[in-house]
């Protein structure tokens, strides 16, 4: 394999169509790794999370074929310390991996790490947040560390909670426990018992885009943690990735309204036959109808209707996560120190 470093915005821009082909057959086929995301993420070092850093995205190519990238950008981790850390992290990239083929990994591991060790930055870690706790590239990596000498850690980070989907929503709900099951259903009815104007509709108008994220923005922010989150840059963050997702084809974001007002919103990802849930906000004047959950309920039945393998609500361990059926896993963070 052939390697080489990434270091400019205009070469960064340059891998977009290889990118995202080569995701498509990679190890970890996520929304979080599509190049339209991470160049936005990158815009603004994650809405600020971080103060500064310098893209360091390795590419590997074989016979003039794109085998492998490693996301990478050089900053001090959240220690103090010199990392080559994923693209992505930490806080708002639900999942981050490295992009290559299942049977292209070992052999581009085993290489990044010495054309890291032969052309890298002089001192540096590898502290990776996000990867799958069933990412082949943990037991690889870990194996490449050993053969070098080099310390390797890894931790589960946070929970993860997902939800497989049968394809039909009365079997979906047939699945979860009894009780949830008709907590569920009677707020979806109840609604309607109020004798307000009700419906739920998912955003596909590009031209009403912009007024609808100002909504969703609103929604979330009468939450005071949420709040305190969406600073400017993180505001300028959101927006953009909800441009790129929608441009790309895999964004749907989703209210509720009642009486023409937004109650509830969802911000998903539709990619890669599943739904990932990436956030959410109500308008607490109609807590008593509940509706966040009804609105749950009826992007879960579009799901279904709509032959999505999967709803998966990603990190945090919230209550009612658990109550739609959702089992756990987890992201890790994996160290390696040498070089």
């Amino acid at each position: 394999m052939d390697f080489s470093l990434i270091q400019t915005l205009s070469d960064f821009d340059a891998l977009a169509a290889g990118w995202n082909a080569l995701l498509a057959e990679s190890v970890t086929n996520v929304p979080f790794l599509r190049h339209e995301y991470l160049r936005t993420w990158w815009s603004t070092l994650g809405g600020g999370e971080w103060p500064r850093g310098e893209l360091a995205i390795v590419r590997a190519s074989e016979n003039g074929r794109l085998v492998g990238l490693a996301p990478l950008f050089l900053t001090e981790d959240h220690e103090g310390q010199t990392s080559l850390m994923l693209l992505g992290s930490t806080e708002i990239s639900d999942y981050l991996d490295l992009i290559a083929r299942p049977a292209d990994l070992p052999a581009f591991i085993g290489g990044l790490l010495d054309f890291l060790v032969r052309s890298g930055p002089s001192a540096w870690h590898l502290d990776w947040y996000n990867l799958p706790d069933t990412s082949p590239t943990l037991p690889r990596l870990k194996a490449e560390a050993g053969k070098r000498g080099w310390a390797f850690t890894q931790e589960n980070f946070r929970p993860t909670i997902s939800v497989p989907l049968p394809g039909d929503f009365d079997v979906y709900m047939s699945s979860i426990d009894k009780k949830q099951r008709h907590e569920i259903r009677r707020k979806m009815r109840r609604i309607f018992e109020y004798g307000l104007s009700v419906r739920w509709y998912i955003v596909e108008d590009e031209a009403a885009l912009d007024a609808e994220i100002e909504g969703f923005l609103a929604l979330m922010a009468n939450d005071p943690a949420k709040a305190v989150f969406l600073t400017e840059a993180m505001r300028s963050q959101m927006r953009a990735s909800v441009h790129a997702a929608f441009r790309a084809g895999w964004l749907q974001l989703a209210f509720l309204a009642v009486n023409g007002e937004k109650a509830a919103g969802y911000l998903n990802f539709d990619y890669n036959n599943r739904i990932w849930v990436y956030n959410s906000g109500i308008d607490y004047k109609y807590l008593e109808l509940s509706p966040g959950w009804v609105l749950l309920g009826y992007l879960l039945e579009w799901a279904n209707e709509n032959k999505r393998a999967e709803f998966d609500f990603m990190r945090g361990n919230e209550d009612y996560k658990y109550r739609f059926g959702g089992a756990e896993r987890w992201v890790i963070r994996a160290k390696v120190t040498g070089g």
